[in-house]
């Protein structure tokens, strides 16, 4: 898979520690970051296709994707 869009990411140089948060409530800072990214879609679509388990990915939290997997198979 490509992931170029890594080149042109928001969170690029920054401190990965911010987007790996302890609990969903500490998430707000990464999503902050996410919500100006322009690869936020690309971004979050690897996460689902590669099913990450941690970290905020696309802006959205690890149960956040699992939500939005849920329903994505429901409408399949």
């Amino acid at each position: 898979m490509n992931q170029s869009w890594r080149q042109r990411s928001a969170c690029q140089g920054l401190d990965p520690d911010v987007f790996f948060p302890l609990t969903e409530e500490d998430a707000r800072q990464a999503k902050a970051i996410c919500a100006t990214c322009p690869v936020r879609e690309a971004c979050l679509e690897y996460a689902l296709a590669n099913r990450e388990q941690d970290g905020v990915w696309g802006g959205a939290t690890a149960k956040e994707r699992r939500r939005i997997l849920r329903q994505r198979r429901k409408t399949a």
